[in-house]
């Protein structure tokens, strides 16, 4: 087996690594292990192919790592989690919303959710409202 095989073996092992991991840290070095394989296959010593290994390692982790986290990580944010995912959405009135009578809930997902409505009004069962604030466990809304 030649070296630039053994890098090449390197370089695949380091990429199902990454697949199971999210920081592109481990992508970065199996570039680099390509670029030493391609100085073995260029009938280079180990120490070039070492020096080619550092510098590709090194140049992935200066301009491709930070190029992929900021794709990847920008289109993770855009998801909203737990209380913010709320917001915006469209839900049916279970209990009428009156907040003289300290009443009202909404359905969401089929949790219940005491709610409160934005501008006071007297919201009726089975009306549709959406949700545009969560204040710990009420949420507030408005009539569509």
């Amino acid at each position: 087996m030649e070296t630039w095989h053994i890098w090449i073996i390197i370089a695949l092992l380091l990429f199902i690594i990454e697949i199971f991991t999210s920081g592109f840290a481990v992508f970065c070095i199996s570039v680099g292990a390509i670029a030493a394989a391609i100085a073995s296959g260029l009938d280079m010593g180990l120490k070039e192919q070492l020096i080619w290994f550092s510098v590709a390692t090194l140049a992935s982790f200066v301009a491709v790592r930070p190029l992929m986290i900021k794709y990847f990580h920008k289109k993770s944010k855009q998801v909203q989690t737990n209380t913010n995912a709320l917001i915006g959405k469209t839900v049916i009135v279970t209990e009428t919303i009156d907040i003289d009578h300290n009443s009202g809930r909404v359905k969401i997902d089929g949790d219940v959710w005491r709610a409160i409505a934005s501008e006071g009004e007297i919201i009726e069962i089975g009306e549709k409202v959406v949700v545009e604030q969560v204040n710990s466990t009420i949420l507030t809304v408005k009539k569509l």
